[in-house]
C-alpha cells in the first residue's frame, strides 16, 4: 500500500477532493477558553481551600463550577468529531458554569464587606494586563514554572484572590461567548455529522466509489 493510500485510510478519505466526514477534533488544550478555564479551576480550589469552609455545601458547589467549566470544554472539544450540537450545548454549559461561579465570588465580597474591583480599578486593570501577556503554552508539562498558581492567589488577601478570579472568570466567559459564536456559523456553513455523511455518500456515488 501506498504512503498517500496509507494515509487515506487512516482519515477516512479516498482522495483529497472527497468530503471528510469526521473532521479534525479535540486539541482543547490549546484552546485559550480552556487555559483560562482551568486557571479559574486550580484557583478556587486553591480559594475555597483558604477561605470557604471545606464542610460547607458552598465549598463544594463553587469546586464543582469551576471544574464543569473546564471540562465541558474538553467535552464539548471531542465531541466535536460526530456531533457539532453537542460541542455548542456543552460549550454553552462551561459558560453557564462559570457565570455562576462569578455569582459566587460576588456574594463572597458582598457578605463580607469587601471591596469589588471596578472593572478600570488599576488591581483589576494589572490583572487583565497580565493575561493579556501571558501566552505561555499550558499545555506543554514540561514547564514546570508555577503554572497551578499564576495568579497568586495561594498568597493573596481575601478581597485580592476574589477579585482576581472574578477578572479571569470574566476573561474565560469573554472567550467562550465568541467560541460560541463561530460555532453556531460553523454550524449554519456546514452543517453536522448527518449532513457531511450524506454529502460523502453523494460524493461516493457519483464518481462510483
Amino acid at each position: 500500500m501506498s504512503i498517500e493510500n496509507k494515509a487515506s485510510e487512516e482519515t477516512g478519505q479516498t482522495d483529497k477532493n472527497s468530503p471528510r466526514v469526521i473532521p479534525p477534533h479535540g486539541g482543547y488544550r490549546k484552546l485559550r477558553s480552556f487555559q483560562v478555564a482551568e486557571l479559574v479551576y486550580d484557583g478556587t480550589v486553591v480559594f475555597c481551600d483558604r477561605f470557604v469552609d471545606k464542610r460547607s455545601r458552598t465549598h463544594d458547589q463553587m469546586v464543582q463550577a469551576a471544574r464543569s467549566g473546564r471540562q465541558n470544554i474538553a467535552e464539548g472539544s471531542m465531541a466535536s468529531a460526530t456531533s457539532k450540537k453537542t460541542e455548542l450545548k456543552l460549550t454553552n454549559v462551561a459558560k453557564a458554569s462559570l457565570e455562576e461561579l462569578l455569582l459566587d465570588y460576588e456574594d463572597f465580597l458582598r457578605q463580607r464587606g469587601l471591596r469589588r474591583w471596578d472593572k478600570d480599578a488599576p488591581e483589576a486593570l494589572a490583572v487583565r494586563n497580565r493575561f493579556r501577556s501571558d501566552r505561555s503554552d499550558r499545555s506543554d508539562k514540561s514547564d514546570k514554572s508555577d503554572i497551578s498558581d499564576p495568579y497568586g492567589v495561594a498568597s493573596a488577601t481575601p478581597e485580592a484572590a476574589a477579585n482576581t478570579l472574578i477578572c479571569l472568570i470574566n476573561q474565560a466567559t469573554y472567550l467562550l461567548k465568541r467560541q460560541l459564536e463561530k460555532l453556531e456559523q460553523s454550524f449554519l456553513q456546514e452543517g453536522g455529522f448527518t449532513e457531511r455523511l450524506y454529502q460523502a455518500r453523494q460524493e461516493m456515488r457519483r464518481t462510483g466509489g
